[in-house]
């Protein structure tokens, strides 16, 4: 055999594992595409849609379960719960508990309870589309949805919380959630609490999964929160408590949204040996929000 007809047989092959290659990274990207929102929203992690846990199984037994119609026709399964508002000790302040990924809003009722049994809050919290008991699936339009759907019922729909400082309390993905309600609806706000929140999906591709760092124009479910941060007013006080060993979300992107905060009253600790999904048992993690509830927030000491 010659060898230019070898050669020529190389090239053949070289060139059909070419193709072959091409296609099978063509069916991982198109995969990667259609599928991202399951990848972006894994509602059923953790046991999502399965036994979603009740407030008086934490010793909360006056709770009221609360069913919002969104405008799209989908249904927010919430947990509502209220102080007494002729106690002497009453603050006047609502912690909107905006959840992480995964799981149901069960799961964050230790939480809760220490929002509304140890430091006496009013609490509302509220799966998104698609999670827990929720209808719908999630996407990043949905949720805005849903967002829109919740401020209504507070600022408009129920008395009690209508007239009650409104404390946004977002991590990692809800933290997402909490910015675009102060970006969009920052008149309904009162302050802003962020734990472990990205700038953007696709800037926190790279961070999780290095392969992929060429194909983030790929991510249709953006949440792009650089543009909206600097849309939130100066006089929204806002409270940053971020994992510096945070395996998830890049801990610089932290450090960014402190950056592009306007208000002068921003508070930003940072927990060294904290993981993404430990910060809330680090040490003094929840004297400090406590303080900054107490002392940021009107009406003042309380």
């Amino acid at each position: 055999m010659s060898l230019s007809l070898v050669l020529y047989k190389l090239l053949k092959i070289g060139k059909m594992f070419c193709q072959i290659s091409l296609g099978v990274m063509a069916l991982l990207l198109l995969g990667l595409y259609s599928y991202q929102a399951t990848l972006i929203y894994p509602a059923s992690l953790n046991d999502g849609h399965g036994y979603c846990a009740t407030p008086d199984e934490y010793d909360m037994p006056e709770f009221k379960n609360v069913y919002l119609k969104t405008e799209d026709g989908e249904t927010l399964h919430c947990y509502s719960l209220k102080q007494d508002r002729n106690s002497v000790n009453y603050s006047n302040k609502t912690i909107v508990i905006l959840s992480p990924n995964a799981g149901n809003i069960g799961h964050a009722l230790p939480i809760v309870a220490l929002f509304y049994k140890e430091f006496r809050y009013n609490v509302f919290i509220y799966s998104y589309r698609g999670y827990g008991k929720s209808s719908g699936k999630p996407s990043e339009a949905g949720l805005k949805i849903d967002a829109q759907r919740v401020m209504s019922y507070l600022t408009s729909e129920d008395e009690q919380y209508q007239e009650s400082s409104l404390i946004l309390y977002g991590r990692s993905l809800g933290g997402a959630v909490a910015i675009y309600i102060a970006s969009s609806m920052s008149s309904l706000v009162h302050a802003i609490i962020l734990e472990n929140t990205f700038l953007s999906i696709p800037k926190t591709v790279p961070h999780v999964l290095p392969p992929l760092k060429y194909f983030t124009s790929f991510v249709s479910e953006t949440w792009d929160l650089e543009k909206l941060i600097p849309n939130i007013p100066s006089n929204i006080p806002a409270l940053l408590l971020s994992a510096r060993k945070d395996e998830i979300v890049p801990p610089e992107h932290m450090d960014k949204i402190y950056e592009l905060l306007k208000t002068e009253d921003k508070i930003f600790y940072k927990f060294p040996n904290s993981v993404h999904n430990d910060t809330v048992i680090q040490p003094a993690y929840w004297e400090k929000i406590h303080a900054f509830i107490k002392d940021q927030v009107n009406p003042v000491g309380y």
